[in-house]
């Protein structure tokens, strides 16, 4: 399945196997042209093939999405189906003041990784904080292009073990 585009609802998910939905939030669209320094020279949707292989090889769909726009964002949690089994999400700058985007997600209660491309915690000051940590099963940040990897393999361990959304 192919990426949806900006300002797109999730792709309807295959009704058989197991999916994993992947979320992007605000810039990333812009991937490998913006601060490539920082961000790496791959494209947003480059990192979703490779998570989508990686989704394939253990035996799964992964369908996803990207939005600027935050009330986007919140309505592609909301559409989650049943047969979505974990969330990845790149809240982006959300990450660091929605709430809101933190009650969907809870209200959900899917097992959802929080994934970011670079470390949060050493940057500027407000990216330390992430109103999501409290809804999520877990973070993973720093990684670059390999968090694609790490944050999908980190979903189906937890939808295969059976965890809860969050701790």
């Amino acid at each position: 399945m192919a990426s949806a585009s900006v300002h797109s609802p999730l792709p309807d998910a295959p009704g058989e196997g197991r999916v994993i939905a992947m979320v992007h939030g605000p810039n990333l669209n812009l991937l490998g042209e913006r601060q490539p320094a920082l961000y790496g020279h791959a494209t947003l949707d480059e990192l979703v093939d490779l998570a989508r292989t990686t989704a394939q090889e253990h035996g799964y769909d992964l369908v996803s999405c990207q939005t600027n726009c935050e009330a986007d964002l919140i309505e592609a949690i909301h559409r989650l189906g049943p047969e979505v089994t974990a969330l990845v999400l790149n809240a982006g700058a959300f990450t660091h003041y929605s709430w809101a985007v933190a009650d969907a997600i809870a209200a959900k209660n899917v097992p959802t990784i929080e994934l970011h491309i670079t470390n949060p915690a050493a940057r500027e000051s407000f990216r330390t904080i992430s109103v999501l940590s409290g809804v999520v099963s877990g973070s993973i940040a720093g990684f670059g292009s390999l968090g694609y990897v790490l944050a999908v393999e980190a979903a189906i361990l937890l939808d295969t073990q059976g965890e809860a959304r969050h701790g």
